[in-house]
Parts: structure tokens; C-alpha cells; sequence
């Protein structure tokens, strides 16, 4: 009996990244007064003027986290044929047609046209859709500037400019409260936290120098949005130098090979290296045999031609068009063909959305005992669950439901 380490995969883990942390300026405006805090950021309760807004648009760049990854119809065709089939088969064409081998070479010719034109046809539009689903959304806020409120475009907010919330806003950079009324957040994309958060015009920490930024009461930030209530803020951070910004950072990197991409590349290189063994074989072989050395060149060349699965690239594009497609009528649009195999080879899909996709409810379906016996109904909750006020949730099925 072989023993294993059971550490062994925990040694290939990447480093844990650098903990997320608000900006100084945060926390300095955060413990001043709303006159002070004003008064750091270069503004005043009537707002900026649209010549300051122009300025710190170039010294600070527009408030986005993230550019959008647009690609251009070049970059998706080249995205189509950088693949190893694909170059594979090209090479092979290549050979065959300087040997004379017209036919072989026409043949491998149209499999790689078929192939890269269905991919690159099918990414353009899927592209092109999510283009048009792009230009139809537009956030705004409401921006007090030179004493009037108007509503602009997230992009343009700037640090000094000042904002006024009400019930179901976006919070639209990293800000501090000014003035607010029974203001309540959803604070769910940042800390997991399901229900609201009251915020105040003061930090309600003051002193406490370990007290994390989403602690502070009169802090708040870019991916949030108002539950109730309303307030006047002023902008603080905007941009990759928000909250948000600080995490996008931390997630952003090459993208990880699927198994998919992991598969083709495999799967090229055995038939490279069939090729490169048994071509040489074979023309060393028929050449000492037959004495036609020409004859054993195009011979092996063929040989190599053969092992190659001329139409494979064509019928993968083939197929996840198809999946495409069928995901298209069901109003998903698909970027990437390869995504639909990952889709498919996935066993478990776990999200983390409640409240807003699922009901902030936890039902319990049906359970087993240790035998793995199903039992018709729902165990009743603890008492001590019960008085805490936790609903029980009943539900009549049967095991085998």
C-alpha cells in the first residue's frame, strides 16, 4: 500500500494575495468634519465647476474600474486561427502543395477555411450582440455642479464632485456622507452581508485605528447600491483607485487554460509527435527497401497526411456553433465558442447571489439519516433556533422527489 502526502496539492496553491485596503484618503476624510472633508477634496456644498470637472478629468482619468475587453474583427480572426489544429493542418497543406500534392492540399485548404470561418462568424455576432446590450444600458448619477443638480454618466464623476442618493441608486465611486435621512445600503457585493446597513454622517469609530473602511459609517462605496433613505455625499475615489478598483486589481490576470484549450493542445501534440516518429521510420524504411528515395519522401509525406484529422477542426466549430445557437434562442449570448464544452463538462455550478437571483431563504428540500434513508418531512428546528426567530420551512416531498 502506497501512502500519499495529502499536502501535496496544497504546495502548488498560488500566494495568498495582499489584503484589500481602502485608501488614506478614505479614512483622513472619513474622521474629519463634513466642512473639513470639503475642504481636503477641493470642493464646496455647491458643487465643482465644469472647468474643475475637465481638469481633474485628466489629472484623475474617468471613473471606470475596468475597460471593457472589445475586440476588433482582426483580433477575433486571429483568435480563429491561432489554434493548434489549425496551424497543424497549415503547415501539412504548406508541405503538400510545394511537393506537388495539389489535392491533399486543397482538401486541408477548405477544412481550415470552414473551421476559422464558423468560429470567427459565430464570435463576431455574439459580439456585435453584446455591443448593442452594451450601448443600451447607461447609469447615471445625480451630481450637484455649480450649485445645480444634473445627471451625468459614472464615467464622468471626478474626487470633490457632489452627490445626492436616494432609494434604489447605484453608489457611484467611493464617497463620503455629507448629509442623509434613514439611509440604508446593500453592502451584499462587498462583505456577503444579506441585509442592509444603516450609514451616518459621522464614522462612529473615531479613534480606532484598526477599524476596517467598510466599518466606518459614513463611508460609501462603488458596487453598492441604496436600500432606503436618502443623502448628499461628496466623491472621495473614483476608478481603479476605489474599493472595487483595489479588488479588481487582485483578480486581474491571464486567464486560466480550460480543460477544453488543455485537450486540444494535447491532443495536436500526439499527433505531432506520431508524425515525427513514424514519418522518418517510414521513409527511411521504403527508401532502403524500394532504393526510390523521391518515391519514399512523398510516401512518408502522405503517411503524415493520413494521421492528420483534416476535418476535425471543422467539426468542433461545428459543434459548438451548434450550442451556440441553441443557447442563443434561450437569450444567452455566447462570446467564446470553447465556453459551451466548459458549460457542458461542468458537474456542480455554484453561485453566490442570494437575495437577488434566489429569495434570502433557506428551504431544506428533504434529508437522510446515516443509513442514507430519505424521510418525508423536514426535521423540526432547535429550540434555541426558534427563539432567535428563525423561520421553519416545511416542505412535503419524498425522498426520491
Amino acid at each position: 500500500m502506497t501512502l500519499t502526502d495529502p499536502f501535496r496539492n496544497l504546495r502548488r496553491l498560488p500566494k495568498p494575495a495582499r489584503s484589500i485596503r481602502a485608501s488614506r484618503l478614505l479614512a483622513e476624510v472619513a474622521e474629519a468634519e463634513s466642512a473639513a472633508a470639503l475642504h481636503r477634496l477641493g470642493s464646496s456644498p455647491v458643487g465643482l465647476s465644469e472647468e474643475e470637472v475637465t481638469l481633474r478629468l485628466e489629472r484623475y482619468g474617468e471613473n471606470v474600474v475596468a475597460r471593457d475587453d472589445r475586440h476588433s474583427r482582426l483580433r477575433l480572426f486571429i483568435h480563429a486561427v491561432l489554434n493548434p489544429l489549425v496551424l497543424l493542418l497549415a503547415v501539412l497543406a504548406i508541405v503538400s502543395l510545394v511537393t506537388g500534392d495539389a489535392r491533399a492540399a486543397i482538401v486541408m485548404a477548405v477544412m481550415i477555411v470552414l473551421g476559422v470561418g464558423l468560429r470567427f462568424m459565430q464570435e463576431t455576432r455574439a459580439n456585435e450582440a453584446a455591443e448593442k446590450l452594451r450601448a443600451m444600458i447607461r447609469v447615471t448619477a445625480t451630481v450637484v455642479r455649480e450649485g445645480r443638480p444634473q445627471e451625468e454618466p459614472l464615467a464622468r464623476l471626478v474626487p470633490g464632485d457632489i452627490v445626492q442618493l436616494s432609494a434604489g441608486d447605484m453608489i457611484p465611486a467611493d464617497v463620503r456622507i455629507l448629509t442623509c435621512r434613514d439611509l440604508f445600503l446593500t453592502q451584499a457585493s462587498l462583505t456577503g452581508e444579506s441585509l442592509p446597513v444603516e450609514k451616518f454622517e459621522t464614522a462612529g469609530v473615531q479613534g480606532d485605528q484598526k477599524a476596517h473602511a467598510l466599518e466606518l459609517k459614513n463611508l460609501c462605496f462603488l458596487g453598492t447600491s441604496v436600500e432606503s433613505g436618502t443623502a448628499t455625499a461628496v466623491v472621495v475615489e473614483t476608478g481603479p483607485r476605489t474599493y472595487l478598483g483595489a479588488i479588481a486589481r487582485t483578480l486581474a490576470g491571464e486567464p486560466v487554460q480550460t480543460s477544453f484549450d488543455r485537450g486540444v493542445a494535447n491532443f495536436t501534440w500526439l499527433m505531432i509527435r506520431f508524425i515525427v516518429v513514424m514519418a522518418p521510420r517510414v521513409f527511411i524504411i521504403n527508401g532502403v527497401t524500394k532504393h526510390d528515395w523521391k518515391e519514399a519522401f512523398f510516401f512518408a509525406l502522405a503517411v503524415a497526411v493520413g494521421l492528420t484529422p483534416e476535418m476535425l477542426p471543422m467539426i468542433v466549430s461545428v459543434c459548438l456553433s451548434r450550442g451556440a445557437l441553441i443557447m442563443s434562442r434561450r437569450k444567452v449570448i455566447v462570446k467564446r465558442l470553447n465556453s459551451i464544452q466548459n458549460l457542458g463538462a461542468m458537474d456542480v455550478l455554484c453561485t453566490d447571489k442570494t437575495g437577488t437571483l434566489t429569495q434570502d431563504r433557506v428551504i431544506l428540500e428533504r434529508h437522510c439519516d446515516v443509513a442514507q434513508e430519505g424521510h418525508r418531512q423536514a426535521p423540526e428546528l432547535h429550540p434555541e433556533l426558534r427563539r432567535h426567530g428563525c423561520p421553519v420551512h416545511r416542505q412535503n416531498r419524498h425522498a426520491d422527489d
